[in-house]
C-alpha cells in the first residue's frame, strides 16, 4: 500500500516513522530532512552515468539504463528497509516525488511493507521550511563583544524557561577566525538550513525567542535571509561585560590548542590587525602570552563588534553591564530587564 502526503502531513508522520531518502550520497550530503537515513537509488556515479545517457541517447535508453544498475540491488533494499523500519511502515522521498520514490515505493510495498511517499519530494520540502522560516518570529538578539559568554547565557536563559535557537551550534561554528577550533565540520549551508527548521519546530513561535548576534555568515554557512533580516530588526540585550573577563573567558577557551592552530586562525585577521600587531599577536601567542595575544584580537574584534551594533536601531537596545562572570545570574538579569 502506497499513501502519497502532502509535506504537512509527511512531516507530522516524521515524528513517528522512519524516512528513507532514496537520492544520491552527493545530494544527501548537501542536505536532507533531519533524521532520514539514505538508501541510494543510485550512487553519485550511477546517477551521472543515467543523467548523460539521458541527454545523449533519450529518455527511454536511460531507464533501461537505470534498470540494469537498480536490479541487482532490489533484495538490498528491501532488506535495508525492513531493518530501519521493523514495524513494516516506513516514509519514503527523493527530489521531485517522481520515479525514484516511486518506484522504491512500489518495491516496498510488493514486499508488505506500508509506505507512504512525499508529494513533491525534497525540493517541496525545502520550499517548505524557507517559507517556514520567513515568518515573523518573536525574536530577542543576544549581543555582546567576543568573549562576552553569550553561548552559555543563552543556555542559562533556555534552563530559566526562555526558548533558544543556538545558530552556532547548529553551524558548527562560533563565529570568528577562531570558531572552528574543536569544532565538527560544518554543514553545507542548505543542511544547515534543514537543522535550524528542525530546532525551529520544536518552538512555540508566539513565545520569545532568544538567538545570538550574529553576522549574516556563520563560518561558511549562510543565515536564510529573511530570518537574518529580522534578526538585525529586533530587540537587542547588549551585555557589556568587562574586558578582563573576555580576556580570561577567551584563554580558557581557546588557550589549549597547538601554536599552529592559533597561528592559522590569527594569520587569517591578519588585514584587519594590520602587520604590526598581527606580529605582536603571533610573537606573544608563541611565548605563551595569552592575555597580551587576546588582548590585541580583541581590539580588533570589539572594534567591528561596535560598528555593527551602531548600525542598529537604537531604541531597540537595551544594555546591561555585566561586571562578574555568572552566566545565571546575567541570564535572570537579561529575563528581568526585557
Amino acid at each position: 500500500m502506497i499513501k502519497p502526503l502532502s509535506i504537512e502531513h509527511f512531516l507530522e508522520k516524521a515524528k513517528t516513522l522512519p524516512i528513507i531518502d532514496v537520492r544520491s550520497p552527493g545530494e544527501f550530503e548537501r542536505g536532507h530532512i533531519v533524521g532520514a537515513l539514505n538508501i541510494p537509488l543510485f550512487e553519485n556515479h550511477e546517477r551521472a552515468e543515467v543523467g548523460t545517457r539521458y541527454k545523449r541517447v533519450g529518455k527511454e535508453s536511460a531507464f533501461l539504463l537505470g534498470l540494469d544498475i537498480v536490479g541487482p540491488k532490489l533484495s538490498g533494499f528491501v532488506k535495508k528497509s525492513k531493518k530501519i523500519a521493523p514495524e513494516g511502515e516506513v516514509l519514503v522521498h527523493c527530489w521531485r516525488g517522481g520515479m525514484r520514490s516511486g518506484s522504491f515505493a512500489t518495491l516496498l510495498s510488493s514486499a508488505g511493507m506500508k509506505v507512504s511517499t512525499l508529494i513533491g519530494g525534497y525540493k517541496k520540502y525545502r520550499n517548505f521550511i524557507l517559507e517556514e522560516l520567513s515568518q515573523p518570529l518573536n525574536i530577542i538578539v543576544l549581543g555582546g563583544k567576543t568573549g562576552s559568554g553569550k553561548t552559555e547565557i543563552l543556555y542559562e536563559l533556555q534552563k530559566q524557561g526562555e526558548q533558544i535557537l543556538d545558530l552556532e551550534s547548529l553551524a558548527n561554528h562560533k563565529g570568528s577566525a577562531f570558531g572552528m577550533l574543536g569544532q565538527a565540520p560544518q554543514p553545507m549551508t542548505e543542511h544547515f538550513e534543514n537543522m535550524l527548521y528542525a530546532e525551529f519546530a520544536k518552538l512555540d513561535p508566539t513565545r520569545r525567542i532568544w538567538v545570538e548576534d550574529e553576522s549574516r555568515n556563520i563560518g561558511c554557512c549562510n543565515i536564510p535571509d529573511a530570518l537574518w533580516q529580522q534578526m538585525r530588526k529586533t530587540q537587542v540585550a547588549y551585555i557589556d561585560v568587562d574586558r578582563e573577563i573576555r580576556v580570561q573567558r577567551l584563554i580558557e577557551e581557546y588557550a589549549h590548542f597547538s601554536f599552529d592552530e592559533l597561528k592559522a586562525a590569527t594569520d587569517r585577521i591578519l588585514k584587519r590587525l594590520g602587520g604590526q600587531h598581527h606580529k605582536a599577536a603571533i610573537e606573544a601567542l608563541g611565548n605563551g602570552d595569552f592575555s597580551f595575544g587576546t588582548d590585541i584580537a580583541l581590539n580588533y574584534y570589539d572594534k567591528t563588534y561596535l560598528h555593527g551594533l551602531s548600525k542598529r536601531d537604537p531604541s531597540k537596545i537595551t544594555t546591561f553591564k555585566v561586571t562578574e562572570n555568572n552566566p545565571s545570574a546575567t541570564a535572570a538579569q537579561l529575563i528581568a530587564g526585557i
